[in-house]
């Protein structure tokens, strides 16, 4: 009899650990919109809904509302400062404003920070990274996850007397910093993950590994 119970409460616990693993990433996900539109809806909502009565505004059960708005407002006027910045005009200005920005004590050190990760995960410097690659660093038998940037045979890669490739690995969990390598194409092994996915697996440690389907014909690897 206890042996019947105790099985029960392992498959009760067990079934409940995977349904708990199986919501969890929608509650995550749930969760971080709701706090990214009450920040940026709760920051703005006063500046585009300030002429409106402070019944309607300020109702407890319109907040909701108006955060929606506020933040989907905020995603217009990003978007269209991503297009007016474009132009030698508006170029011109976000110039300027950087240069007040770093004028900053240490704001400018943070922006300066944050600008390079951006920079890094842009869709201009993303592109560069066309494969992702393993490579033995820094010695031997260790294998490092890195990026190939260029199959191009310039000065540096003619100097090593044979074809030779450039790889940037980057550093973990910062990948804004890193090695470059320039390594003949028998020493460098190109993998089927995406740019996007060997990113999380940088940032994370390791701790993210994405699925593989593996070779043609084989059991899903997961």
């Amino acid at each position: 009899m206890a042996d019947s119970t105790q099985s029960r409460f392992i498959t009760f616990r067990d079934a409940f650990i995977s349904g708990a693993l199986l919501l969890a990433p929608l509650i995550v996900t749930i969760w971080a919109f709701s706090k990214i539109i009450g920040l940026i809806g709760g920051t703005f909502r006063p500046y585009f809904f300030f002429y409106l009565p402070e019944p309607v505004r300020d109702r407890p059960s319109l907040e909701v509302v108006w955060d929606i708005l506020a933040t989907l407002l905020v995603l217009i006027l990003v978007t269209a400062l991503g297009y007016v910045s474009r132009d030698v005009f508006g170029k011109f200005f976000v110039r300027l404003a950087e240069r007040a920005i770093l004028s900053i004590p240490g704001v400018g050190a943070v922006y300066t920070t944050v600008k390079q990760l951006v920079d890094t995960f842009g869709t201009q410097n993303r592109n560069m990274f066309t494969k992702v690659v393993l490579v033995e660093f820094p010695r031997k038998g260790a294998w490092t996850m890195g990026f190939l940037t260029n199959k191009a045979q310039g000065e540096a890669q003619l100097a090593t007397g044979a074809e030779a490739w450039t790889v940037f690995v980057p550093t973990t969990p910062n990948p804004t910093s890193g090695y470059i390598l320039i390594l003949p194409p028998k020493d460098i092994i190109e993998l089927e993950m995406t740019v996007g996915e060997g990113m999380k697996m940088i940032i994370s440690g390791g701790a993210v590994v994405p699925p593989w389907t593996g070779p043609a014909g084989s059991d899903p690897v997961l």
